[in-house]
């Protein structure tokens, strides 16, 4: 018999269902719940509710920054993140601000705990355990979901977030299992249905490394890498954090020649080499067979070796990921620096699986075929739970708008990593998995870590997502740092109180005074240690906190780079403003290209900025489009 919140929405149904429980379906359903829909979150095996299924950490380069967003938008990413860390580190330090990714190695256990208890505590959620096999459509609109069990459960809305479960095989060696994930069997049935009803699905490939007894390692061979000592974390709440002192260490140790050599003869039984593996795999975390046979005159490759939590003995071993045979795996790591008596808990595996083409949706992640459909996650095409949990979070809010039907809400590129990503995905397709990098972001200088807060908190207090805390605490951010730099601007420093510090950072002396705006451009300087030994300097700014003056410092310094940045995002915000028409016929315009005719038709463009930025578009295709609209 079925429970009886089930047999009642089967008649009354739910706003939102969410299909998957990972980082996007953990996210949509949370966002969605929080604006208030009713959210039913259907996943295969309740115990493994956010589980990492690869490396146990969250952030790094520009995925750092994701999750600083969703944390500023209300997500709860960033708060689980910050619960569960082992770790700490910003990367990037020695560069500019806008290249500062903050990091956490997560104790795995807790990290999926935490999204649990947050996601029971949070009203409006309901779960289930079942599988989803198909989809309730009518009409070019999905009504619902069917599962295993045979329960047809109503919604207004769905949100699909299947991960590496559609139609997914596990590869080792010659073996062949299927499964999204080890010991978790693979979903059927909703590639062929969508595929049925129009959609295009292509294959991926995606890998993770063995795991290893940490008791049999022996550390002294290796690396040992700390976390810093200031805990930054990525939530803008004040959450609850770990010392310094109680962080974890990773360690850093290399392959060999040796190690490449053992490797190399499983490569006849490699199902990648031998063509068993149909799909793409990441360009930017290839498998160790890879990254040996690619880049043969390299004599070595680091491996960073991760524990995988405060209460566990099992070691994460990044860089090795593998689809090799388990005895070929295991009898290179022992020729490891420091694993010559490693233990194998489990072998590393490749996994193949279903996605589809990300042109297919809206922007706001919403099917053009299916209305109401919503797709989030790596069946766009992405890799990574940063990327994910970004998609989860705008699916969850734009499946909640549009069941009240409202304005979806999209993110622009100048305005978010988030849109960054969405944009890529949905202008210029991806064929092997989508990873975020800086470099993909044009306006990176003012899409920093340090700002999510500010560029985003108050469009999602808006919507009714953003707490009135987090608002509040935006607006007390804001009016301390205008306050500081107020008080910088004004302040004279006197030689002989600042000539000290300036010659223990090796920065030449003062002759004159000089107002601290002005010395705090120099780029050996920095605020926060230099007002701790200039008494002018502590006194003017000792009620503020190191995030405040931080944020006042880099506006200070950066002032040119971003006013120029800001005029160069006003000029192309200019072609987003010049909407095209929804049903607008490109085959009648003779002058455009042919390849941009089939990809304007088949993307449907919002503006000329989208079409713009479509892959294969020449600028002369967009400037007949704007001769075409009279501009």
């Amino acid at each position: 018999m079925l429970p009886s919140f089930i047999f009642a929405a089967m008649f009354l149904g739910y706003d939102i269902i969410v299909v998957g429980a990972g980082h996007a379906g953990c996210e949509a359903a949370a966002a969605a719940a929080n604006l208030g829909s009713r959210v039913l979150l259907i996943t295969m095996n309740m115990q493994t509710i956010a589980q990492m299924s690869c490396n146990p950490a969250m952030g790094g380069i520009a995925k750092g920054q994701i999750v600083r967003e969703i944390d500023a938008m209300g997500g709860y990413s960033g708060i689980v993140s910050d619960k569960s860390m082992i770790q700490f580190r910003m990367l990037n330090r020695s560069k500019g601000p806008a290249m500062w990714s903050p990091r956490v190695q997560s104790d795995r256990s807790l990290f999926a705990s935490t999204w649990r208890e947050m996601l029971e505590n949070t009203k409006n959620v309901d779960f289930y355990q079942d599988t989803v096999n198909g989809l309730l459509i009518k009409e070019g609109r999905v009504h619902g979901v069917i599962t295993s069990l045979g329960h047809e459960i109503k919604a207004k809305a769905v949100v699909l977030t299947n991960g590496t479960f559609l139609n997914g095989i596990i590869h080792i060696g010659e073996k062949q299992l299927g499964g999204g994930r080890m010991a978790e069997k693979a979903t059927t049935g909703i590639t062929e249905q969508l595929v049925a009803l129009g959609f295009e699905s292509d294959r991926l490939k995606t890998g993770t490394p063995p795991r290893i007894d940490g008791r049999s390692l022996d550390y002294s061979k290796m690396e040992e890498q700390k976390g810093d000592e200031e805990i930054v974390g990525f939530s803008y709440l004040p959450t609850k954090k770990i010392s310094p002192a109680a962080q974890r260490s990773c360690w850093i140790t290399y392959t060999s020649p040796t190690v490449h050599d053992i490797l190399k003869t499983g490569f006849e039984k490699s199902p990648m080499f031998q063509g068993r593996i149909q799909g793409t795999g990441p360009r930017y975390c290839p498998s160790i067979e890879d990254k040996i046979n690619r880049f043969a005159d390299r004599e070595r490759h680091q491996l960073f070796v991760e524990p995988e939590g405060f209460n566990t003995v099992e070691i994460y071993v990044n860089g090795f990921s593998s689809s090799l045979p388990e005895d070929v795996q295991y009898q290179a790591l022992k020729m490891v620096p420091g694993f010559e008596n490693c233990k194998m808990f489990r072998p590393g595996y490749a996994i193949e699986y279903d996605y589809f083409p990300p042109t297919q949706l809206k922007f706001s992640l919403e099917t053009k075929l299916i209305e109401n459909l919503f797709f989030a996650g790596q069946i766009n095409g992405t890799t990574g739970y940063e990327e994910a949990a970004c998609q989860g979070l705008m699916a969850g809010i734009n499946a909640h708008q549009k069941s009240i039907e409202q304005e979806a809400l999209v993110l622009k590129r100048s305005e978010a990593y988030i849109g960054v990503l969405i944009d890529d995905l949905i202008n210029k397709g991806t064929d092997e998995p989508y990873r975020m990098f800086t470099s993909r972001a044009e306006f990176r200088t003012l899409l920093r870590q340090d700002n999510a807060d500010m560029r985003l908190t108050e469009k999602s207090y808006r919507l009714g997502l953003a707490s009135q805390e987090r608002m509040d605490r935006v607006r007390k951010k804001e009016a301390e740092v205008e306050k500081i730099k107020s008080i910088l601007q004004s302040l004279w420093l006197e030689p002989a109180e600042v000539n000290g510090f300036l010659e223990s950072v090796q920065s030449s002396p003062l002759v004159t005074k000089q107002k601290a705006g002005q010395l705090i451009l120099r780029p050996m300087l920095s605020l926060a240690p230099m007002r701790l030994l200039v008494p002018s300097l502590e006194q003017a700014l000792a009620p503020y906190d190191n995030e405040v003056l931080e944020q006042a410092e880099i506006q200070l310094k950066y002032a040119t780079y971003l006013e120029k940045e800001k005029e160069l995002v006003q000029r192309m915000s200019q072609l987003e403003d010049l909407i095209i028409p929804e049903n607008f016929n490109y085959e009648r315009l003779s002058s455009l290209s042919n390849e941009a005719k089939q990809k304007f038709t088949r993307i449907k463009p919002r503006t000329l900025g989208q079409a713009s930025r479509i892959s294969g578009v020449n600028p002369s295709d967009v400037q007949i489009l704007m001769v075409f609209m009279g501009r």
